[in-house]
């Protein structure tokens, strides 16, 4: 069974290379499975290409994919999906805040017949190695609940940025999905309740990355645009 792993990078050149050594060599040493490592480049303006052209001969299995300019990560992580080769497509951070190894406690989860399987770090189970500022978990907490009343989804948290999905769940998904700021998180949650597939959540071990892409003022405003969207975007999608 193929895993493939899509990391959305904007502006990563800094991170992304320790994140590619690290999530490469624990593939080669414990995956067990074949694997492909699709970093989809987000129009970024300094050497993040670069950096992963320079290893990209010792990681044959590292491909880059690049955006023609910078649309979001919700529109990165939907190319990466849909160009995937993987039985199973994993999305995960650039800044490896949650680490490849956790996809361990994916294949249980697929294999129990969930479709979809969300990192959550509000699972009792979960270990937060590192927490956000107060003001940060708050916001979380309060987008969460706000999700809950607006969209309807019975979900602890919809924000992790590790999500995997098994080939038919992602083609169906995400070739529907059309938000491509960080609220596409909740659009493909939605969606695949819509769709009829199942989506679980499983604990996490997890490290905040305090260098956060997420501006505190202005994304969380057209986050809250995009929830008023969601259900409109998609009243009339079935299942194929």
């Amino acid at each position: 069974m193929k895993l493939s792993v899509i990391i959305p990078a904007f502006n990563e050149e800094a991170r992304l290379p320790d994140t590619l050594h690290a999530a490469h060599d624990w593939l080669t040493v414990h995956g067990g499975e074949p694997f492909e490592i699709l970093v989809v480049d987000d129009g970024s303006s300094d050497a993040t290409c670069d950096r992963v052209r320079e290893l990209m001969p010792e990681m044959p299995e590292v491909k880059l994919l690049q955006q023609p300019a910078n649309r979001g990560k919700g529109a990165a992580v939907r190319r990466g999906m849909l160009e995937a080769k993987g039985d199973i497509r994993l999305f995960m951070d650039a800044d490896h805040s949650t680490h490849v190894n956790e996809v361990e406690k994916v294949w249980p989860a697929i294999a129990a017949g969930a479709d979809v399987v969300a990192a959550s770090r509000q699972h009792p189970d979960s270990d937060i190695t590192q927490h956000q500022s107060w003001l940060r978990e708050h916001m979380g907490q309060g987008f969460n609940l706000l999700m809950r009343t607006m969209v309807g989804l019975d979900m602890q948290d919809t924000q992790c940025g590790f999500k995997a999905f098994t080939a038919k769940a992602a083609q169906a998904i995400f070739s529907r999905q059309k938000l491509e700021g960080f609220s596409f998180d909740v659009e493909v949650l939605f969606l695949a309740h819509k769709l009829g597939f199942k989506a679980v959540e499983i604990p996490v071990r997890w490290i905040n990355e305090p260098n956060s892409k997420v501006r505190m003022l202005l994304d969380p405003m057209k986050m809250f645009v995009d929830l008023m969207r969601i259900r409109r975007m998609h009243a009339s999608d079935d299942r194929d």
